[in-house]
């Protein structure tokens, strides 16, 4: 990886270091209003509507993930709910990338749901005869074994979320088009089942996470921080070195992750993931260690580890 300091200004995203501003944890809230990828019918407003005190609030759909984060960034709504990783295609990174390099909100819980993926079509429709298939790209890799063995002729289209793919099938009034998509979107533009539970892993769950600014929710005792690090020059061991400061702090990492800084090609930072609050005193004192000595810190959150 390249030493970004040797040959170019130093870029600094969004609140970069910014141990120093995070908010005194404090007794979760009730948002006025979540956003999030629209339009209905998506597994991201099917993850929603399972928590109670999200599903009674306003709700504000958008056209991207970037979207959904920027609106709760801006303030234009007071929290956003999006995906952030999925057990067979990994992280979302659309979203690792918003959170670390353009955004300044917090993470304030996480939401594990199993996917069930199913091929939505017309009524009348008969798998033969499907052409084109309608998907969010992260929807076909789930069901790339279906697609090669049950449709390999069949044209893939790319839309903005597996509910907005439902509702091109349903709008065109075309038989031989599908969507892979949630049974609620099926349900809401009145399309059947033409196979049911297509991904090729039972157990696929995504993970999703609620943002806000400037909220960190008190200890439970089971918790999880995010983070990113902003080397501040790259030297051999330097990866080690951070590792090291959370191995002296006997901390359990469950992510690490580089993600491009989106400057010049080899510059990474890295995400990361692990047990531990930033309320308690070993956790502060490694993060404090990490910025002083090893690279800036980002905050991202600390919040309960989900139920699965």
């Amino acid at each position: 990886m390249t030493d970004r300091t040797s040959s170019s200004p130093p870029f600094y995203p969004a609140a970069a270091g910014n141990l120093h501003a995070v908010p005194t944890p404090s007794e979760p809230f009730i948002p006025r209003d979540v956003a999030f990828l629209g339009p209905s019918g998506t597994f991201t407003e099917q993850a929603l509507l399972t928590q109670p005190d999200l599903a009674m609030v306003g709700h504000h759909r958008t056209f991207s993930i970037a979207d959904a984060i920027l609106t709760a960034d801006r303030g234009e709504a007071q929290m956003a709910f999006v995906a952030i990783e999925n057990s067979i295609e990994g992280s979302v990174n659309v979203t690792l990338d918003i959170l670390a390099l353009e955004s300044e909100v917090f993470i304030q819980r996480e939401v594990v749901i199993s996917v069930q993926l199913h091929l939505l079509a017309l009524p009348g429709a008969e798998l033969e005869n499907i052409a084109d298939v309608l998907s969010y790209p992260h929807a076909f890799g789930q069901c790339r074994e279906f697609l090669q063995e049950r449709l390999p002729n069949a044209k893939l289209v790319t839309a903005n979320s597996t509910a907005e793919a439902a509702e091109v099938v349903a709008k065109s009034g075309d038989a031989t088009k599908a969507a892979i998509g949630t049974q609620l979107a099926g349900k809401i533009h009145g399309l059947v089942r033409l196979q049911e539970h297509i991904e090729d892993h039972y157990q696929n769950q995504t993970r999703f996470v609620a943002v806000t600014k400037n909220h960190v929710p008190l200890p439970t005792g089971n918790d999880k921080t995010s983070l990113v690090v902003f080397q501040r020059e790259n030297k051999p061991g330097s990866l080690l070195g951070i590792l090291e400061e959370f191995s002296v702090q006997s901390i359990d990492l469950t992510k690490l992750q580089s993600r491009p800084m989106k400057q010049t090609l080899g510059e990474y930072c890295f995400v990361i993931d692990f047990l531990g609050h930033i309320g308690e005193a070993h956790v502060a004192q490694c993060l404090s260690n990490i910025n002083a000595h090893h690279g800036d810190v980002k905050f991202l959150g600390s919040y309960p580890v989900a139920e699965i």
